[in-house]
């Protein structure tokens, strides 16, 4: 279906995914890092004798000897230190850029031509990739799951893990967390998903999919909550902590602090590490197949003159150059705040704007009777009745409500230190609130250039808001070759396969 008034949500989207590319191969960055780091007999987080601690460092054992110790307020704990001073370098602020770190730059330069080569022919070789992203993690949770059940005091990790605290849903920021997450873990309102459907067969039952690729996603988040809780319990147990809350971090520092942290303290360490981290990496290179194919698929499909094969890999090389270009921000001495201002601001709160206008788009501008009867046409059933809620009411409604939560909620942004809190200065939230108004602005801005465009060829403004799309038609020549429609063999790298095989 194609309705002009409402281009500009697919703009907005193809953004929001062009941002978070951006930063989350930093991501992978740190983990290849690690991973690479955990190639010793003994990981260099462990000890406080490198160059890079400080005269408070404080090993893992120290801290057990002092954590009723007065003068456990001056230490940094080993994991720390080398988190922020080897990897990252960190500096004072974002004011202070200073330096790329060539050795993360290498990182970030060996997850693009990663990433480039297995989607260098689309679906085809991504598809074929993800069989294996996808599904090796999932030996290596199980691996890591056997093995921290097996430490001490893993057990009151995983009973803090399946204690709920009823209080905290009077919390709106809990809310607005958690809806956010569900968005960013099933890649709901960025495009991944229509690109990755747009490879389908036209009769495809992708409402099964749809309801397997959910209880998966659903079932992979609790898994991989076992597999950190149990490893968190053994961390609180080693030092004489009963509240697992207090050893638990959020953010990069769960994966690259808290978790690395206990790791140090297993038999074998090194090889515990390198499972944990290579299993980060598989799981952040299928997202990004997914993210990046998404964006270019849809500019591919925007502009023509890109469908060619040629045109289409000068385009991806350039794209991944150009994100790598502006990655190098993020593996600079301030790189790390550089990475949270993309985080905090790129996506979080637009992409339940963009959901939300998705939703009412279909139901409400397009039609939910229009769009009931194009089901039906490719699925051979109507959906039930609760879906027409959910797509009408539920859902836009839903996610308004957390939209505007995160705006009631919004507080600037801050970056927390060992050493302090340090705030970002106003120009820095500027530029962040730009990121977000970049996306944003592309709904309205569209909308209003289809009805002057209309305007000015002499057709009604209304015109820009009348859908089609309802024939097999009436749908656009590389929708037809996709669906197989155009009674070609369209065989080579646009070859139609299942999104849940593609995932």
């Amino acid at each position: 279906m194609h309705c002009c008034d409402v281009a500009g949500i697919g703009w907005a989207t193809t953004v929001v995914v062009f941002l978070i590319n951006c930063y989350y191969n930093v991501i992978l960055t740190w983990s290849f890092y690690y991973m690479f780091a955990s190639f010793t007999t003994k990981l260099p987080w462990e000890t406080c004798d490198n160059y890079w601690n400080t005269e408070n460092c404080s090993t893992f054992a120290h801290v057990n000897e002092t954590v009723n110790s007065s003068s456990m307020a001056t230490k940094i704990d080993s994991t720390t230190e080398f988190w922020e001073h080897k990897v990252l370098g960190i500096s004072q602020g974002i004011s202070d850029v200073g330096t790329i770190k060539w050795d993360l730059a290498l990182c970030l330069l060996f997850a693009w031509i990663v990433i480039l080569v297995c989607i260098w022919n689309g679906i085809k070789t991504s598809g074929k990739v993800m069989y294996f992203t996808a599904t090796s993690p999932y030996i290596f949770m199980l691996i890591l799951l056997i093995r921290g059940a097996m430490l001490p005091g893993a057990g009151n990790g995983i009973k803090f893990y399946l204690t709920p605290n009823m209080t905290k849903l009077q919390n709106m920021e809990v809310w607005v967390d958690a809806g956010t997450q569900i968005f960013f873990s099933s890649s709901i309102a960025l495009g991944a998903l229509t690109a990755l459907g747009s490879y389908n067969t036209f009769k495809h039952d992708s409402y099964k999919d749809t309801l397997i690729f959910a209880a998966t996603n659903s079932g992979t988040s609790i898994f991989s909550g076992f597999v950190i809780f149990s490893v968190l319990g053994y961390m609180a147990h080693q030092q004489g902590i009963d509240d697992v809350g207090l050893v638990a971090e959020s953010g990069p520092g769960l994966a690259f602090i808290a978790y690395p942290k206990a790791v140090s303290q297993m038999p074998a360490a090194p090889i515990w590490s390198i499972f944990f981290f290579f299993m980060l990496i598989l799981l952040g290179l299928d997202s990004q197949f997914v993210g990046v194919e998404g964006f270019i698929t849809a500019c591919v499909d925007t502009f023509p003159k890109l469908q060619s094969t040629k045109n289409r890999h000068i385009f991806l090389v350039c794209t991944c150059i150009v994100k790598f270009l502006i990655g190098l921000f993020m593996v600079t001495n301030g790189g790390m705040y550089v990475f949270q201002l993309f985080d905090y601001y790129s996506g979080s709160r637009i992409i339940m704007l963009i959901a939300c206008c998705e939703c009412m788009a279909i139901a409400w501008v397009y039609g939910i009777n229009r769009f009931y009867d194009n089901v039906e046409m490719m699925l051979g059933y109507r959906p039930s009745p609760y879906m027409w809620i959910c797509w009408v009411v539920i859902s836009p409604c839903f996610c308004m409500a957390i939209f505007l939560m995160s705006l009631v909620q919004y507080s600037e942004l801050d970056y927390k230190r060992p050493t302090g809190t340090y705030y970002y200065p106003s120009w820095a939230v500027s530029v962040g609130w730009g990121m977000a108004g970049c996306s944003a602005i592309c709904i309205p801005a569209v909308a209003v250039y289809n009805v002057i465009a209309f305007t000015l060829r002499g057709q009604s403004w209304k015109a820009a808001f009348e859908p089609y799309g309802l024939k097999h038609h009436q749908l656009r020549p590389q929708d037809l070759k996709r669906q197989g429609l155009d009674g070609k063999d369209n065989s080579g790298y646009e070859m139609p396969v299942s999104t849940l095989e593609a995932f």
